[in-house]
């Protein structure tokens, strides 16, 4: 990740240097990351195929991020408005429409038609590809409102990844320097919900808790022992699948006072943890809190439907 950026920080407190508020993605990297732990995931899991489904799917959005051309800026008074008001200065409802996704889109579905793939995935690519514009624009709006139809997840997935790739670029250029805070667990780039929550291991943010959104991977700073669906501090809880659970690296945050959880992720314990990889492949996790009181809050397209 690029932030804002992660370069020695010259504003220091008492000799400890502040952690920056969001730190905004590099597409390139991300999905070259993403990609590679997904593969690495897999070895091993029974998880095996999809993980290797979604690694060939993230090799794709990586190859747009790389050869795309800019995206021009957004434009300085949309910022402006966007800081004065507390409001996410990328309008995610303008892509439904945007000639450069609907470009984009277009590349990502046609490469994606080459990989290997189950027949239900192969069948949901073909019915998205052949989709006429009130379908296709559907489709978009539901993943850009972050709602998809569990009788079309399939579907939605494709949509979902290019979605991502266009946002992550857009982010890219943003300055996370400039951003405000919006609400508790609300991306200050894109609006979008987290996929978890993860604390990192890297300088000057060691031990940081970080948000990661699910849609433009924008992280963004929240204070840890806090819940990302409510702002609750009260009655913060943790679960694992892992006996001896303290070491466990992937847990589940619950929050007593909205009933919900959402997975937290300890890269300061394992440097190669990334959120989306390793939220799908903690599937294990998932199936646990299925049997409890508790609701999912995180969001994930590459997850839906468990």
């Amino acid at each position: 990740m690029s932030g804002s950026r992660l370069e020695p920080d010259p504003s220091m407190v008492g000799g400890v240097p502040k952690a920056l508020f969001a730190l905004m993605p590099d597409p390139s990297r991300l999905f070259k990351v993403r990609a590679d732990r997904l593969e690495v995931l897999a070895d091993g899991s029974r998880l095996g195929p999809y993980l290797r489904f979604l690694a060939a799917i993230v090799r794709i959005q990586g190859e747009l991020a790389s050869t795309l051309p800019e995206l021009p800026p957004i434009d300085p008074e949309q910022l402006a408005r966007a800081r004065a008001n507390a409001m996410p200065p990328i309008d995610r409802s303008a892509m439904a429409t945007s000639p450069d996704f609907r470009q984009m889109l277009d590349q990502f579905l046609n490469a994606a038609d080459a990989l290997e793939k189950p027949d239900a995935a192969a069948e949901a690519l073909a019915q998205v590809r052949g989709a006429d514009e009130e379908t296709l624009a559907w489709l978009i709006g539901n993943v850009i409102s972050d709602d998809l139809p569990g009788d079309s997840l399939a579907h939605h997935l494709y949509i979902a990844a290019a979605v991502q790739v266009h946002a992550a670029r857009i982010a890219a250029g943003l300055d996370g320097g400039r951003l405000v805070p919006i609400r508790i667990g609300v991306c200050p780039a894109c609006g979008g919900k987290p996929v978890a929550s993860m604390v990192v291991g890297f300088q000057p943010a060691e031990g940081v808790r970080y948000a990661c959104c699910s849609c433009c991977a924008t992280m963004w700073n929240e204070v840890r022992i806090k819940c990302l669906a409510c702002g609750s501090t009260k009655g913060i809880g943790y679960r694992a699948v892992e006996t001896g659970d303290e070491e466990a690296t992937v847990k589940a945050e619950v929050c007593d006072s909205c009933h919900s959880w959402v997975k937290i992720l300890y890269q300061n314990k394992n440097p190669s943890i990334e959120a989306v990889a390793d939220d799908v492949a903690s599937l294990g996790l998932d199936l646990l809190m299925k049997d409890t009181e508790y609701r999912r809050a995180g969001f994930d397209p590459f997850m839906m439907g468990y």
